[in-house]
């Protein structure tokens, strides 16, 4: 009756086992490290990098359990914080003689300790949040204004390709703050434009009126066309910001949304907030623009005459000065994807684009008009522009497929790729509010939870050890095997642990508890009614599961609620909460009875159970009131 089949033994074990193994990882603790990243998206670390760096570090006498490249950084553990601070100067240093202009990110980070057997087993620890490990928060400021000022920039150059391909006069296409004003000699090309216009574009209010002989469009984005303009900008500058701070190797990032034009974002692990910022000023802008091939701009870029009007001079990966022309043709934004490649022709190191419709459409008269002139592509990054490559133009592009090629090396077609499939920012951010939480206020907030759950799981154990004697040990052990499992896969999961989700741990442990309480108070109801320790043991059991199912799928419920409609910390709560409700179950019915059937199972003739005073009613006496 009370006997567990070889198979569900079997499958108890298995799940402790892995419960162990996944758990371990979070008890080895973190070291202090130095992370060195690219401080220029042109700039790839490799091996060499890392050659160099253990060289550095051999030339200070300073020794690192390991110096290795993963993903786009490179990390180097040390024993303790003063050789870390050491090793920081040194490699900076090393890496940046111009404190001007850093070529390398140097930052202080930390690294678990597991060992490598662990780590083979992709057995890793649970990611902290900023409460807890430390680290750095920005909330930033999304410039909408300048979000539609470049949609109506954009919008200008759609105007005049419009009237151009319909063979519409006009004496000129200007921005106006935010608006589109088109000017017009008469009154029919004036009509025949503004029927063009809104049949074309949408999303603008058209107004005509009339400046002395000229007549005026005027076209002003419609409030529902200028507030999803703001809507995309803001999305676009988060997968930006991921993007870029992925590319650093930061452990679990936060970027976020909050309100209608901020970002937050969270870097646990960043002690410094000076190297915070330059991971976040990384974002970078892209154009593509006409380079300026007159005798007028040869002599800028040489150096003997000024750059004429309308130009700007910029710098070539090689050094060489090179004049362009201000007027933006492209940017990051009409990007789908790009890709590393080589020439049909050539068999050289290329980058291959894809354009949407309206990058393609442009880009196929840019290129149209334009065969036999250079096209230079421009990165921008913290104010600063550099011309990545300025390709011939050798013919018409059509198709939104464009190959960009020449004078590039396989890895520079690599860092190219990877650098325009980022996209830029859509808009100008600025930093509003800056935090900096210490390791130090971190590891207290950990005690602080820790303990909190320790002591939870020591007066719940305590209470139901003495109430329920040998049955409340079981409930204590399947209370530890549930703890031990929500931990187990918090870290297979990689999950964020915060002080929210420390909370979660701890009320977890309560519900969880609830569970046995049930059952074993049904066991004692049924020694009550006068039925047998067996048969009581496995009615207790069978009757408590429909309770202890419908309790905790409601809370379910709940708990999926908060995840759906909840954010941040709330979120993080309702994570912890809804695994926790589930291995609860798990623990609470099958861990416990297995125990229970181990111990009493294969006792035939048992008379009684440690489960505490079991409180019979006693029978009427007659003649006794």
């Amino acid at each position: 009756m009370n006997r567990y089949p070889i198979w569900k033994y079997a499958i108890l074990g298995f799940a402790l086992l892995v419960g162990v193994i996944y758990t371990l990882p979070n008890f080895y603790g973190e070291a202090p490290a130095v992370q060195v990243s690219s401080a220029k998206v042109t700039l790839k670390l490799d091996a060499a990098t890392t050659a160099r760096i253990e060289q550095v570090l051999k030339s200070a006498g300073l020794q690192a359990d390991f110096v290795q490249l993963e993903g786009a950084s490179i990390k180097a553990r040390f024993d303790d914080l003063d050789v870390q601070s050491k090793a920081k100067d040194a490699i900076g240093k090393a890496l940046n003689p111009d404190p001007s202009d850093p070529a390398y990110i140097v930052a202080l980070n930390l690294l678990p300790r597991s060992p490598a057997w662990l780590k083979a087993l992709h057995a890793l620890p649970m990611y902290l949040g900023l409460d807890l490990r430390g680290g750095v928060y920005f909330l930033m400021q999304v410039d909408m204004k300048s979000a539609l000022t470049k949609k109506a920039e954009s919008l200008s150059g759609d105007v005049r390709s419009m009237l151009r391909d319909k063979s519409i006069r006009h004496a000129g296409i200007a921005r106006d703050g935010n608006n589109v004003v088109v000017r017009l000699r008469d009154r029919e090309t004036a009509g025949a434009a503004r029927n063009l216009l809104s049949q074309q574009l949408p999303d603008l209010v058209w107004a005509e009126t009339q400046d002395g002989s000229e007549f005026l469009l005027s076209g002003v984005l419609k409030p529902e066309a200028a507030r999803l303009v703001q809507e995309t900008a803001l999305k676009q500058n988060i997968t930006t910001l991921h993007n870029r701070v992925n590319e650093l190797g930061v452990a679990e990032p936060v970027i976020q949304q909050q309100g209608q034009d901020r970002v937050v974002v969270q870097l646990p692990g960043v002690q410094d907030p000076t190297k915070a910022k330059d991971i976040i000023g990384r974002t970078a802008t892209l154009e593509v623009r006409l380079v300026d091939e007159s005798a007028q701009a040869a002599a800028a870029a040489a150096g003997t005459g000024p750059v004429p009007f309308g130009t700007e001079r910029y710098v070539e990966r090689g050094g060489a000065p090179l004049i362009v022309k201000r007027q933006v043709i492209l940017t990051g934004e009409n990007l789908t994807d790009a890709q590393p490649g080589f020439d049909n022709q050539t068999q050289e190191p290329a980058v291959h684009l894809s354009l949407d419709a309206k990058g393609t459409r442009i880009f196929k008269d840019v290129t149209r008009e334009n065969v036999g002139k250079r096209m230079a592509i421009l990165l921008f990054e913290k104010g600063k522009g550099e011309v990545v490559t300025a390709p011939v133009i050798r013919t018409e592009i059509g198709g939104g497929r464009v190959q960009i090629s020449g004078r590039m090396t396989t890895v520079e077609a690599n860092d190219t790729a990877l650098l325009l499939r980022a996209g830029s920012l859509a808009a100008p951010m600025e930093i509003i509010e800056e935090k900096t939480i210490g390791p130090s206020l971190g590891k207290e907030n950990i005690d602080k939870g820790f303990n909190s759950v320790i002591w939870g799981f020591a007066a719940i154990s305590l209470f139901m050890c003495a109430y329920y004697l040998l049955f409340g040990m079981f409930s204590t052990l399947a209370l530890a095997f549930n703890l031990l499992l929500l931990v187990a896969v918090l870290s297979m999961l990689q999950a964020t642990l915060s002080l929210p989700g420390i909370a979660a741990i701890a009320l977890t442990l309560g519900m969880a508890i609830d569970s046995n309480v049930l059952i074993n108070e049904r066991v004692r109801e049924e020694l009550r009614g006068g039925a047998s320790p067996q048969a009581a043991i496995h009615t207790g059991y069978e009757r408590a599961w429909g309770t202890i199912l419908d309790s905790n799928v409601t809370t379910l419920i709940a708990g999926l609620a908060l995840f759906a409609f909840g954010s941040g910390p709330v979120k993080g709560f309702a994570v912890v909460h809804c695994l926790g409700i589930m291995t609860s179950m798990f623990s609470a019915v099958l861990f416990s009875r297995g125990l229970v059937n181990l111990w009493y199972g294969r006792q035939k003739k048992l008379k009684g159970v440690s489960i505490g005073q079991v409180w019979k009613p006693q029978p009427d006496v007659p003649g006794q009131a």
